[in-house]
């Protein structure tokens, strides 16, 4: 078919509109219902036309069933500059909003919500303008057709909205503990919505985002992924009376003797993890050191303009990253029309449609093969510059399709070679001529799981997310195979996954649970003061005056203080944050008459007895905390990190017989951790 006039040109525009209109409303599938509706139309009408045309031709298509191979140069140069114009327009206005609004709104979010249920406080990275400029803004880099995905930011989404509605609680908003509970909750809550899978979304917080989860968190975080799936299935997001993203339906079982492919995409999915955490680390390093990280505008500019200028040639990176996938995933069909479908069919062939036989391949599988090939390679070095910049970007998407387009292409190998060497003693108990034997879309959903895996160093939630994300139940070894094959290669080269490796980078104070201390060090060996340090700044319980701790306050940075009864016993009372200081001092002057500097600070039941005319004492005993943790000097260091991780402490007091020694915070455990790893512990502080 060819263009004639003027109106192939303007079907051909209207189409790279409604491709558009996919793209942006991809991130929003309950707005999708009706394009998808008439993709299936398009693809069958070709199919149509391609078994009615005269002669025997058939109507050449793009992948996906999109007619277009007639079109004109002038109308695909109109199309490619509109392409490239959207896609910098929606990258502009992204990092443009989140500049101007809400720095906190860039990069996954998953390593400083992992840091925050840590017990760290980053103040802002859960606030409303966070919540509202990133949900605005990953829909338009979704549209800018970058190499990323929202499911990484949905989960920060998520917990922006479990920090809003605790802060409505005094419950929760008084109580950290409980606050981390519901951000536990919240982050099940968000990957449930992005996948459709709320049994790996728990799973997801257990495994990954959460740092201590007891029972009654788990039955909580269950219930909200439940909550949250519902409301997804209510709204009918992809138009398919489906809850998953990409519902399979596979007629074949899978055979002992595909478990070493499979296990060889979990080798390839480990080397990529390790290739892309190594080189995108090393790339954001650079960024942050020199002068590339003052210009965040620009770069994302330009990195648009890349993956726009390189992705439009080629037909399956042009297409949105989770339709490219689903392709990827689907199997061969009688009605599919996509070029990783033509087959040479057997004009004899009577079979039924959920029993094609396998068959040689034709010139339009050849040709996918090697778009495919320029297009893993294309994914492959696109996302490592992509993920990190100054935009809400996430890695879930963007690794299934680099493991995707490699397990699809390594299944057509697999399916070729069976039939045409179907006598070979591998294939000859399992694969017979007319026979379907081998399925190329569960390779390609094998090697997005082993690519995923090999990246966040997940496995039982993988698992899980995937054959929740597929509906494929039958091929759960498959999956397990390649995910532990693909955790233990990346394992060798690093023990870090991607979200790790990026605390570290930003310097968060995290202590990672799978790390194991087994040196033989004592608490007094890191508390805090040393020998020849100053000694530890401390509030007394009934002597200091207002203007004292104001003095105190303005002159540290720490967040609390211990309460002594005086400076001579030390003896330990509780702990006072500073910013409740801060806050309580504030009111007192404001509320009550007769605080001045010189009234006097007690954290005492009763009021010490004053002198006459003195002013009024400001009591603040409500302030104090009665129990903070403490350790005595000779406990083992094990012990002490133990007790970091699984309490998310900010800081442990030490003491000997109630008498106060010092305070351990939880950078002094990470700077002693680094120590004794024979690292500078200033280089992974804070850079």
């Amino acid at each position: 078919m060819k263009a004639e006039g003027g109106r192939c040109t303007a079907a051909e525009t209207r189409r790279t509109f409604q491709g558009l209109r996919g793209r942006i409303f991809g991130v929003m599938p309950f707005m999708t219902s009706s394009a998808s509706d008439n993709a299936s139309r398009v693809r069958s009408a070709a199919s149509m036309q391609a078994e009615i045309s005269p002669g025997g031709g058939h109507v050449e298509t793009a992948p996906g069933g999109t007619p277009g191979t007639g079109l004109g140069a002038s109308a695909y140069i109109l199309n490619y500059l509109m392409y490239i114009l959207w896609a910098l327009l929606f990258a502009f206005l992204a990092v443009s909003l989140v500049r101007v609004f809400a720095p906190y709104a860039c990069g996954s979010g998953i390593p400083e919500i992992k840091t925050i249920l840590s017990g760290f406080i980053i103040r802002g990275y859960l606030g409303k303008w966070t919540l509202l400029i990133k949900t605005v803004t990953l829909v338009l880099v979704v549209s800018s057709g970058l190499s990323l995905g929202k499911e990484g930011p949905l989960v920060h989404v998520a917990c922006c909205c479990g920090n809003f509605f605790s802060s409505l609680f005094s419950k929760y908003s008084k109580n950290e503990g409980k606050r981390r509970e519901v951000l536990s909750a919240a982050a099940a809550a968000g990957v449930s919505v992005a996948f459709g899978a709320p049994i790996g979304g728990v799973l997801f917080s257990l495994e990954e985002v959460s740092y201590y989860f007891p029972l009654k968190t788990l039955w909580r975080s269950f219930f909200a992924a439940l909550v949250a799936a519902f409301t997804l299935r209510s709204i009918n997001p992809f138009g398919n009376s489906r809850l998953v993203l990409f519902y399979v339906e596979y007629h074949t079982p899978w055979y002992m003797a595909e478990l070493f492919p499979f296990i060889l995409l979990g080798v390839f999915g480990g080397l990529w993890g390790t290739l892309f955490i190594r080189c995108n680390i090393a790339w954001c390093r650079r960024r942050k050191t020199t002068k590339l990280g003052k210009y965040p505008v620009l770069e994302v500019i330009v990195v648009t303009a890349i993956t726009a200028i390189s992705a439009y040639p080629n037909p399956y990176t042009r297409r949105s990253t989770s339709e490219l996938i689903s392709e990827l995933f689907n199997d061969c069909g009688a009605l599919e029309s996509s070029q990783l479908c033509d087959y040479i069919n057997d004009p004899n062939m009577t079979r039924p449609v959920d029993d094609i036989p396998d068959r040689p391949a034709g010139v339009g599988v050849y040709t996918a093969m090697w778009q495919l090939a320029l297009a893993l390679i294309f994914k492959i070095v696109i996302t490592i510059f992509t993920f990190g910049m100054k935009i809400p970007s996430g890695l879930f998407i963007p690794s299934m399709a680099v493991g995707a387009m490699a397990g699809r292409m390594v299944g057509i190998g697999v399916e070729q070679l069976a039939y045409h060497h179907h006598d070979w003693i591998v294939f000859r108990n399992w694969c017979r001529p007319g026979a379907d034997c081998v399925t190329p879309g569960l390779y390609a959903m094998v090697g997005a799981a082993a690519c995923l895996g090999g990246v966040t160093r997940m496995t039982v939630s993988l698992v899980v997310i995937m054959f929740e994300l597929t509906g494929g139940l039958e091929y759960i070894v498959p999956l397990m195979a390649a995910a532990v094959t693909s955790k233990w290669v990346a394992d060798a080269f690093g023990k870090e996954g991607i979200y790790e490796a990026h605390i570290h980078l930003n310097g968060y104070p995290f202590l990672d649970v799978k790390d194991e201390f087994t040196h033989r060090t004592l608490a007094t060996d890191v508390m805090r003061p040393r020998r020849g340090e100053p000694p530890l700044s401390v509030l007394t319980q009934d002597s200091m005056t207002v203007e004292d701790v104001e003095t105190l306050i303005k002159e540290t940075d720490y967040n609390g203080f211990p309460v002594v009864v005086s400076r001579d016993s030390e003896r330990l009372i509780g702990f006072a944050q500073r910013r409740e200081l801060i806050l309580a001092i504030k009111n007192a002057r404001q509320r009550q008459e007769g605080i001045v500097s010189n009234s006097i600070m007690y954290f005492t039941e009763e009021p010490p007895e004053l002198p006459a005319n003195s002013p009024h004492p400001l009591k603040l005993r409500r302030v104090l905390n009665l129990s903070p943790f403490t350790v005595t000097d000779h406990t083992p260091m094990e012990t002490v990190v133990d007790i970091f991780r699984k309490l998310g402490l900010r800081q442990c007091l030490v003491t000997r017989s109630g008498r106060l020694l010092g305070i351990i915070t939880k950078k002094d455990v990470l700077r002693h951790m680094a120590q004794m790893a024979n690292q500078d512990p200033e280089s992974i502080m804070f850079n």
